[in-house]
């Protein structure tokens, strides 16, 4: 399993500032925090840098691969920033990410092809968002024909179906297990990511860490190969390791619509229940979900 940190991202008020201000300390003490948490890659979003991108992604992966020696996944809707970015790269980087939007791959995966990286293969189409997991698979089987034209092999795409928050639609929750279940048979030999934190997307803050771990075992079970992640949800982590074995089989027990009885379960336990209940439809969300 792979982990690509989240947390080196312009939209932080601590790190936003840094970033646009080229203040290298701050940006290389996340980068050295998220290598202790146990990261695999860190995630370097400049959003879209519309102003001075190419440089500001260069200096970015310089400051932190000075600091680190993690590979890097580039995080920018600016294409003249990714390939500064990525010239400016050690090792094998992560293109983050690259749609079927008209226009995007055909720029973006000449470059995967040139400087050797992966690319995360966003599933959204010329009409937006796919509804179902249906669309998510012609999309997918569409991005793999796109990318064999330029030379990737599916074993350098990583797939993302796109998540989207429970609080808004229990559907799309339910679209993304399924075409997740389904993806070794639609794309062989590409690998999987997600955005996991969009899963809990309007939930109270201090509660969402419930949700993505919950649906991060899920997705698991079907083959998930890699997750943009919180660096510091320790339980995440050690989940990810198979540190948590007995929490992985209770979830599938509810998977499987097996029964639970819950009067026998810790309150940990019970968090993580409620927590499935509420992904796989059963429950209907809402901001109490935990104390109902």
């Amino acid at each position: 399993m792979l982990l690509i940190g989240e947390n080196l991202n312009i939209m932080s008020k601590t790190l936003g500032p840094a970033l646009k201000e080229r203040k290298g300390q701050p940006i290389q003490e996340m980068a050295k925090s998220e290598v202790q948490a146990g990261i695999d890659y860190i995630d370097v979003n400049i959003g879209p840098a519309r102003k001075d991108g190419p440089d500001l992604l260069g200096w970015a992966v310089k400051t932190v691969q000075e600091a680190v020696t993690l590979p890097l996944s580039l995080d920018t809707t600016n294409m003249d920033a990714m390939e500064a970015g990525l010239a400016a790269h050690r090792g094998k980087p992560i293109i983050n990410s690259v749609s079927l939007q008209p226009g995007r791959a055909e720029r973006l995966l000449p470059l995967a092809k040139k400087y050797g990286a992966y690319v995360i293969a966003l599933l959204w189409g010329a009409e937006g968002m796919p509804r179902d997991e249906n669309e998510r698979a012609v999309l997918a089987v569409d991005f793999l024909q796109k990318a064999a034209e330029f030379g990737i092999p599916n074993e350098d795409i990583l797939i993302d179906p796109i998540i989207s928050p429970v609080s808004v639609e229990i559907n799309q929750v339910k679209s993304c297990l399924t075409f997740q279940s389904l993806l070794t048979d639609i794309a062989p030999g590409c690998g999987s990511t997600c955005g996991l934190s969009n899963i809990s997307n309007g939930a109270p803050g201090e509660l969402r860490h419930w949700l993505d771990k919950t649906y991060f075992i899920m997705l698991r079970r079907y083959g998930l190969s890699s997750a943009i992640v919180n660096s510091f949800d320790q339980e995440l982590i050690e989940i990810a390791r198979g540190k948590k074995p007995e929490i992985e089989k209770l979830i599938h027990h509810l998977m499987d619509g097996e029964s639970v009885d819950r009067n026998l379960l810790s309150e940990t336990e019970l968090k993580y229940y409620k927590s499935a209940r509420v992904l796989l439809g059963h429950t209907v969300y809402s901001h109490l979900w935990l104390e109902a």
